[in-house]
């Protein structure tokens, strides 16, 4: 396997964009990060999204995007995993780069979710979960976390408050951010007195959604950013047949090959976009990763240690709660993020002499799990 590089990278920003189709939004995206690098072929285009099909009713997005860029004759696939359909699509480039198939290969992810009522959306949502057994009882995916909000808050004895600060961290960590949905600070008073989304998880717990495209060049050539790991891994499907509820077993597969691929453990990570579906998924997930010791992610969140300044910047541009979650699209943004921070240019969102970052992508409940781990050369 030869080594991978981030060429070029372009975000939209997140939120209602009414005037802009699902192709303009992709076209967008692509032709920023197309004329961020000298580049003189494309070998193929990876494109990520989740919900097209029941939404804007379409489907080949592959081809419909290939033909807006004039990348014809050259292979052009959609890839789907729910909301981990960024992650997956770029790990399916890297190792196609990696392995020598392709030199050069666009990763476009884009989602348009304001064309459609919100019942809508959610049923889209709910398609991540089983249909026959879970979906078809009316629980949503927030409903599924907030089993694990009150199970952790019971096991671990977190406080509600504390949990919170999450969310309260990435709103503070969105201001400024010139692609986020939700660019303010939230206090974490105000998001305990949110009306319940699912009891106990309050509505300013939730990621939002929204409308949104990013775009990564993977290429063979030397690059300041090196793709230094990319994994993915699955759970089992069903949130009651896991061993522990509590222990995101995707997650912790993942990163484990992830940390032995890099040659690296979790101290080295310098900052972590987080896929923060909720608090709860957020806590949850910094403990699988292995930065913190099962049932202690509350309270180190809490206590200030992902802030920008701390011990592990998380979620350093506002993460899926404020920077916005255009679902089939985020994990692209997350890889993005990371890449800005490690080129230096994210603005009033840098984090000081970053030289190594690392993004979780989740779909379903963490069904799905998918790890990208950059390096900077």
């Amino acid at each position: 396997m030869r080594p991978v590089s981030i060429g070029g990278v372009a975000l939209t920003p997140v939120g209602e964009q009414w005037e802009l189709s699902l192709r303009d939004l992709a076209c967008e995206a692509a032709l920023k990060a197309l004329d961020s690098v000298e580049i003189d072929h494309i070998d193929a285009l990876y494109i990520a999204n989740m919900a097209a099909a029941p939404i804007q009713g379409q489907l080949h997005l592959g081809a419909m995007l290939a033909d807006a860029l004039g990348l014809r004759r050259i292979p052009a696939i959609r890839v789907e995993a729910a909301q981990a359909s960024g992650g997956v699509a770029i790990h399916e480039a890297y190792l196609a780069v990696a392995s020598g198939l392709y030199d050069s290969v666009i990763v476009v992810g884009v989602e348009k979710m304001s064309d459609a009522l919100p019942e809508e959306v959610r049923s889209a949502l709910a398609m991540a979960e089983d249909q026959e057994y879970t979906a078809y009882t009316g629980v949503t995916d927030i409903g599924l976390c907030a089993l694990l909000h009150r199970l952790y808050m019971e096991r671990y004895e977190a406080k509600p408050e504390e949990i919170a600060s999450l969310a309260a961290v990435s709103h503070e960590h969105a201001v400024g951010c010139p692609h986020a949905q939700y660019p303010f600070k939230v206090s974490v008073e105000r998001i305990l007195s949110s009306p319940m989304e699912a009891d106990p998880i309050h509505m300013l717990e939730c990621s939002g959604i929204g409308d949104g495209a990013a775009a990564l060049i993977l290429t063979a050539d030397a690059g300041n950013v090196e793709i230094a790991a990319s994994t993915v891994a699955v759970d089992h499907f069903f949130l009651t047949e896991r061993r522990d509820p509590l222990t995101l077993e995707a997650v912790r597969m993942a990163s484990k090959r992830a940390y032995e691929m890099a040659g690296i453990s979790p101290r080295d990570i310098d900052l972590v976009e987080l896929h923060d579906l909720t608090t709860i998924m957020g806590i949850l997930s910094l403990e699988d990763l292995g930065f913190v010791e099962k049932g202690f992610g509350a309270r180190y969140v809490s206590e200030g240690n992902v802030r920008r300044d701390g011990e592990l910047p998380v979620n350093t541009f506002g993460g899926l709660k404020a920077r916005g979650n255009p679902v089939g699209a985020t994990g692209v943004y997350q890889v993005a993020e990371v890449a800005l921070q490690l080129l230096g240019e994210a603005d009033r969102c840098q984090v000081e002499d970053a030289e190594t970052g690392l993004a979780e992508n989740l779909g379903g409940v963490a069904s799905t799990c998918s790890i990208t781990i950059l390096r900077r050369r």
